[in-house]
């Protein structure tokens, strides 16, 4: 939020950094949703393909380091290297860091509703994602439903008391 009010970065970064993180985690829901959004923002469905099949035939060479961390990010299952989050801030400063790693964070959080939610969908369709189950994707819908919620605001209040909300393997 803090960037859309400054406009610190891009918006085209941010949702290039979140069809990142997708990508790495496969959320057909939220593949859906971030190509539409990229699509409004202008972005063109060549750049957004690319994104989502992993490919770098788009990325701005001054993106390049937010991208690698973004799919670092992903693959960490949300616990990124402290090595590669230091390198983000050196290469585009403390606030800007801070920015990518929340986008990080946001789309991480998408993901972990919206992959059961897709394979919810998916089952009501009679056809079922491999590996999943009626009670994972019930149980990850309610639970996610109410601790969603309870995460947004807790990040506020850590960010309010001046605690950062980023989590790092040394």
């Amino acid at each position: 939020m803090q960037s859309n009010k400054t406009n610190l970065l891009d918006p085209n970064f941010i949702e290039r950094l979140q069809l990142a993180v997708t990508e790495v985690n496969g959320c057909a829901a939220c593949s859906y949703q971030h190509t539409q959004m990229a699509l409004a923002q202008g972005m063109s469905n060549e750049e957004i393909s690319n994104f989502l099949s992993g490919s770098s035939d788009f990325v701005i060479p001054s993106e390049a380091k937010a991208i690698l961390f973004a799919q670092h990010f992903a693959e960490a299952r949300g616990i990124p290297d402290k090595i590669a989050y230091d390198e983000i801030e050196a290469e585009y400063g403390e606030r800007e860091a801070e920015v990518i790693l929340a986008a990080c964070h946001v789309m991480i959080t998408g993901n972990m509703y919206g992959i059961p939610f897709s394979a919810f969908l998916s089952r009501l369709k009679r056809k079922t994602y491999k590996g999943s189950t009626l009670f994972y994707e019930l149980t990850m819908l309610v639970i996610g439903a109410l601790l969603v919620p309870v995460a947004i605001v807790h990040g506020y209040l850590r960010a309010l008391v001046g605690l950062p909300n980023g989590k790092f393997r040394e």
